[in-house]
């Protein structure tokens, strides 16, 4: 086997300009040893995703099971990012230009969340909730949490900041470059904006999958669970859908024991606030390896284009490639290196330290680079130097939102409901 050479700056800003992409594959064991069980993830209908596929050095299709879908690899990956930005902010050693920032928006619930002595509880969150950041929602900055906090008193989306996103487009990515530029890596829909259906789409640029192979299972068990909303909307809370698309809290009034609402009350879930709660009768699976496949499409960020002021060039351009490429290495680094931790009795080992790929000219053999997270974090820091060169803006400050009234009111009726729920069930 080749042995790898150690990525640089400048192959990477060469290899953006006309190579395909980075990958990187690699085999795990359960932490437990070879044989031992694992849990996937559970789909609706409470069920494995399982189906047969072509394995190589493998005759015929081999049964394997989903262990981590693609979004949830997203996830984790921006989570590292998230991680490195707070360790690097609590490290009081360095200095300001050798800590790791990545743009991104927060929305500070911390003067929401509960105080000792504090008065007016009704008005307080139960449990704190403190920050979240467009790092750590699902839809990124296109997220309904984001969509529903103001910006300086004024709804974000309606802001001078929020209204950028009505105009991005793979055309305009320097909005999105400056807040949230793992939008771009990872992908974005902004679904519920304004436009609907017809709002901004970028693809992804960044897909990591792990599946197992050869995988074997029982069905004689139950087992229950939840995908989870990072501020716990509850179903019980009930809130109203406006014309305009915006939304408030719904009235209710108890009768013969009873809440009635008002009418059009709805769930949460429809504004797209809310745990999705399933049970499942599967009770985990064994497996002959797991093995992911992590991709970064080269080809995805050169279609995106970096005017400022109306006007592009084509270094602008490839500077901003060069910072989202080491952007995507860098979380799929952080992320993974050590192995994975997918959920509880899914602890997965990598046979060997994570080597990528470089799909550079057809017909030649993808050539292998090594890179540690600190290399990794290393790259994407000059990358975002001559970035700034090239007058792209990278700022040092998160977009800082606070959560809507309407909001509040959602997570603390929630939270209410959930300790209601959990007093009803003897905490069971």
């Amino acid at each position: 086997m080749t042995t790898p050479d150690a990525l640089t700056l400048e192959i990477l800003r060469n290899a953006v300009k006309t190579a395909a992409a980075f990958r990187c594959r690699r085999r795990l064991q359960p932490a437990g040893g070879e044989g031992d069980k694992v849990f996937p993830p559970t789909f609706a209908g409470a069920v494995y995703a399982i189906e047969k596929r072509r394995v190589a050095g493998r005759e015929g299709a081999v049964q394997c099971v989903l262990l981590d879908s693609v979004q949830s690899q997203a996830n984790r990956m921006e989570q590292a990012l998230q991680d490195a930005i707070d360790a690097d902010k609590g490290d009081a050693k360095k200095n300001d230009t050798n800590r790791l920032w990545v743009p991104h928006v927060v929305v500070d619930f911390s003067d929401n969340d509960p105080k000792d002595g504090g008065s007016e509880q009704q008005d307080k969150l139960i449990e704190a909730v403190g920050k979240v950041t467009s790092l750590q929602v699902p839809h990124r900055l296109a997220d309904a949490i984001l969509r529903d906090s103001d910006m300086n008193g004024t709804r974000f989306r309606d802001s001078e900041k929020g209204k950028q996103l009505n105009r991005v487009s793979v055309a305009n990515a320097t909005p999105l470059f400056e807040m949230c530029p793992t939008a771009l890596v990872f992908g974005m829909w902004d679904s519920t904006g304004p436009k609907g259906g017809l709002g901004p789409k970028f693809e992804r640029a960044m897909v990591s999958e792990v599946v197992g192979i050869g995988a074997e299972w029982h069905e004689d068990y139950r087992a229950r669970g939840v995908r989870r909303d990072p501020l716990e909307a509850r179903a019980a809370v009930k809130v109203i859908k406006n014309a305009d698309k915006s939304w408030r809290m719904a009235q209710g009034q108890e009768k013969n024991g009873r809440k009635v609402w008002e009418s059009g009350a709805t769930e949460p879930s429809k504004i797209n606030h809310s745990s999705v709660p399933f049970d499942s009768k599967n009770s985990g699976v064994t497996i002959e390896y797991a093995e992911q496949t992590t991709t970064l499409s080269l080809i995805v960020l050169r279609k995106l284009r970096f005017p400022i002021n109306g006007g592009g060039t084509q270094d602008r351009d490839v500077a901003a490639h060069t910072v989202l490429a080491a952007l995507g290495l860098a979380a799929a680094t952080l992320a993974f290196e050590s192995g994975m931790g997918l959920r509880s009795r899914c602890l997965l080992w990598p046979d060997g330290p994570m080597t990528w790929e470089l799909l550079d000219k057809p017909g030649q053999a993808p050539k292998p680079f090594a890179v540690s997270g600190d290399q990794a974090l290393e790259i994407l820091k000059q990358a975002v130097a001559a970035a700034k060169i090239a007058e792209l803006p990278w700022p040092e400050a998160a977009v800082a939102l606070k959560p809507s009234r309407d909001l509040i009111k959602l997570v603390r009726r929630s939270q209410l409901e959930a300790t209601k729920e959990e007093a009803d069930t003897g905490g069971k």
